[in-house]
């Protein structure tokens, strides 16, 4: 039976005003998303062949277009383009070995990239975004928390301020723990102070806002782990500082920096320009954020980093622009991780 435009206007005419309201608002969010999901496809397409065609399986320039299919998006036609790499003669898309590869549901990822910037839960990012369970959501989240987590920060410049935090070693998740019960919503630790059950977190930031936080591994920080994270962005042109842990003056003497320590007691804050509050209020954010979830799982504690490094970088703030560069990003660096890779993962710093 063939259902005319007119059919339709009249039965929306029968709608009461609460239920007119709740189609106006459906219909802004569906037209929305898929105007939204258009346009961010084709700026991944010209971001991602700037400077030509690349093969991903073999990075290979020798690629040709290969014409076009048409595949269905939650019932729409979506026509992509397809390419042919005469090297190793595999065909690919813009969105092989990205977080949107082969994912058939591409309306919903805008409302779920504004659920990540609210950051929403993931059974309340399911009750948003609709038709899309909240275990999908959770591979949705890491995967392009992977990607995004490998764009590089550039260089640090001038005064570095560096400290540690320590997170709660965490195996939520799994089924079968070994060696200690298991823990409810997030628990606490059997030893006090820093120890093998403890996590460190290194976070570095310039006067510009420039940040580096990445786990290091479980204990004490040491000067080696320091130089494999973060050895790359600094010289001997900064000027660290940092909390009173010899490992960062050892650092910092063998790098030839200029170094300013300050004690936890907190008698001496600030020496003139050099103190380390930007970084400790970066902590007290971070740890504030992250209780939300309850507990974070240790092997994904750097994406969950990477996520509100992200967060702060925008300041929080929800917007068309926003949304669209995160989902752009995160779909511009290749990945390879599949939900088993995901799911099966290990801490192994």
């Amino acid at each position: 039976m063939t259902v005319r435009a007119t059919d339709i206007l009249k039965e929306i005419q029968k709608l009461n005003p609460a239920e007119k309201q709740r189609l106006r608002v459906f219909l802004i969010d569906a037209l929305t998303a898929s105007s939204s999901t258009g346009n961010a496809l084709q700026e991944i397409s010209e971001r991602k062949n700037k400077q030509g065609y690349t093969c991903p399986h073999c990075q290979s320039k020798h690629v040709v277009r290969f014409g076009k299919y048409t595949t269905l998006v939650d019932g729409e036609e979506v026509k992509k383009q397809r390419y042919h790499c005469k090297s190793c003669t595999a065909t690919f898309t813009d969105l092989t070995n990205t977080a949107l590869y082969r994912t058939r549901r591409l309306n919903k990822w805008i409302k779920f990239i504004e659920c990540m910037i609210d950051g929403y839960s993931l059974r309340k990012s399911a009750e948003m975004v609709k038709g899309v369970t909240h275990v999908t959501l959770f591979y949705w989240r890491h995967k392009i928390l992977s990607a995004l987590k490998q764009i590089e920060v550039v260089n640090f410049q001038g005064i570095v301020e560096m400290d540690e935090t320590y997170f709660l070693y965490s195996e939520k998740g799994q089924k079968k723990i070994t060696g200690r019960k298991p823990r409810k919503r997030g628990g606490t630790a059997k030893k006090s102070g820093i120890s093998k059950e403890q996590v460190c977190v290194l976070v570095a930031r310039d006067r510009d806002k420039n940040t580096v936080s990445t786990t290091l591994g479980v204990g004490r920080i040491k000067k080696e782990q320091l130089d494999k994270a973060i050895g790359q962005k600094l010289s001997s042109q900064n000027v660290l500082c940092t909390d009173s842990w010899r490992a960062f003056r050892t650092y910092a003497t063998d790098k030839g920096m200029t170094i300013y320590q300050f004690k936890s007691d907190g008698k001496v804050r600030t020496k003139g320009l050099y103190h380390i509050q930007n970084v400790n209020s970066y902590h007290s954010r971070l740890k504030g954020w992250i209780q939300r979830f309850n507990g974070v799982a240790t092997k994904y504690l750097d994406n969950y980093l990477t996520w509100f490094q992200v967060l702060e970088s925008i300041q929080h703030q929800m917007n068309e622009v926003t949304v669209n560069d995160m989902i752009i990003k995160g779909n511009l660096i290749p990945i390879v991780e599949t939900y088993d890779k995901l799911r099966l993962s290990k801490f192994t710093k």
